[in-house]
């Protein structure tokens, strides 16, 4: 969910209470606000537990749409347990909502990175190679395990991959997945370039644009991710890449992935220094003054001694 005006409806109360466990939260900053309704930043009083809770008024779930899916998200979510698959703790009901609790990824204004990769695109306007290669093994592990347990997403979008603190990436929101489907929408695109591929300002022509797989590339991109995007976009489905097959891709296995990004890289460019982060290298330049390590050349012989 992304962050937008609150509209009509009241926040709920300060304080939400589990009746049939006891246990007691303090409602936080909002989140942002979706199809279901609002996400919250929540305190568990007892324990200091944060979590976000998703509160969907109960008039809503009397229509038919909504209250089926939220009752799909919570019946296939509380099954999921994956490092990059946004975990759900439990639900309960108070007063006029129901909760649905999920594990917090961003812990909000002390935290450096946004929500979502969304935000950070938004921030960046678009990312660099090792950054989409890192995040990309991430999100691919996610669905290959969804895949496994015979789900697919359907709802596959920069807004929907939440960032922790850690600068680790979690799929959401599973309203829209469903069990046993056709394997469908392979992606990829936007975070390289900034902005999707298929635009038009009249449904016909985005049709035509589709059909034909006419799409600009910016010319900054490598060879690898140029046929990787193509791979991806091709008119016919059944020429499109598995999951498999992406992870297998030259783009993903010959190209410079980080182990790690920093919480800047929310905002700023990171930088990386012979395809080894900046940080990295430093710490390697404080080690060998420290404790005596030894620097290797490229070739990999000793440096020759340096005078201090």
């Amino acid at each position: 969910m992304v962050p937008r005006s609150a509209g009509a409806e009241p926040p709920p109360a300060w304080y939400l209470r589990d009746w049939d466990s006891g246990a007691l939260y303090k409602r936080g900053r909002l989140l942002g606000e979706g199809t279901f309704g609002r996400c919250y930043q929540v305190t568990e009083v007892t324990s200091g537990r944060l979590y976000a809770a998703k509160l969907i008024p109960r008039a809503r779930l009397a229509t038919a749409a909504i209250g089926d899916r939220v009752e799909r998200e919570r019946e296939l979510q509380r099954h999921l347990r994956h490092r990059h698959i946004v975990r759900l703790h439990g639900h309960f009901t108070d007063r006029g909502h129901l909760c649905l609790l999920l594990e917090l990824c961003s812990r909000g204004p002390l935290s450096l990175c946004p929500q979502s990769l969304a935000d950070i695109l938004r921030a960046r306007g678009r990312l660099t190679e090792p950054e989409v290669r890192y995040y990309l093994r991430q999100l691919l592990s996610g669905l290959r395990y969804l895949h496994g347990h015979g789900l697919v997403h359907r709802d596959l979008k920069l807004s929907n991959f939440l960032v922790t603190e850690r600068m680790r990436v979690k799929i959401g929101d599973l309203g829209l997945a469903r069990r046993a489907a056709p394997p469908g929408r392979r992606w990829g695109y936007t975070a390289l370039t900034g902005h999707a591929p298929f635009e038009a300002r009249h449904r016909p022509e985005l049709y035509r644009r589709i059909r034909g797989a006419r799409y600009p590339l910016p010319p900054q991109l490598s060879p690898r991710a140029r046929a990787l995007i193509a791979h991806m976009l091709d008119p016919e489905p059944a020429a499109r890449p598995s999951l498999a097959g992406v992870l297998g891709h030259p783009f993903l296995t010959q190209g410079f992935t980080p182990q790690a990004l920093p919480p800047r890289a929310c905002h700023s460019v990171p930088i990386f220094v012979g395809q080894e982060p900046l940080r990295r290298i430093l710490r390697g330049l404080r080690c060998w003054r420290g404790c005596g390590c030894v620097p290797v050349t490229p070739g990999g012989g000793r440096a020759p001694p340096q005078s201090t």
